[in-house]
């Protein structure tokens, strides 16, 4: 089961920006670079919205609606890390955003990381 921690998360004000970690380990059969990976985030109270994905190699991205064109996920797959630069980042109330690993039927989460945006 591949271990993921994710970090970076704090409150910011409406058009700040905000740059989240994951960083993945216990790896035993595949390495970091086998999963393709997830941002996730969670309102109070509502269901878990993907945000954004990267292949396992990190030449192709896809995102939400709601966040094209102001976040940006990328990876090291040298340092077992991913990344999700969040830039104006609009009023809303706290979220918590979770890191996703996949590879096959196998499918690994963090505890995640809340980011509120208020001024």
């Amino acid at each position: 089961q591949v271990h993921l921690v994710e970090s970076g998360g704090g409150v910011v004000q409406p058009g700040g920006s905000l740059t989240l970690s994951c960083a993945a380990s216990g790896f035993t059969d595949f390495t970091f670079s086998d999963y393709a990976m997830n941002w996730y985030r969670q309102a109070p109270g509502r269901q878990r919205e993907f945000v954004a994905a990267i292949t396992r190699a990190g030449d192709n991205t896809i995102y939400g609606d709601s966040v094209k064109g102001r976040f940006t996920i990328y990876r090291d797959n040298a340092k077992n890390e991913m990344y999700l630069q969040m830039d104006s980042l609009r009023l809303e109330g706290p979220g918590v955003y979770y890191c996703d690993a996949v590879h096959g039927s196998k499918e690994s989460w963090g505890q995640g990381t809340q980011v509120t945006v208020s001024s």
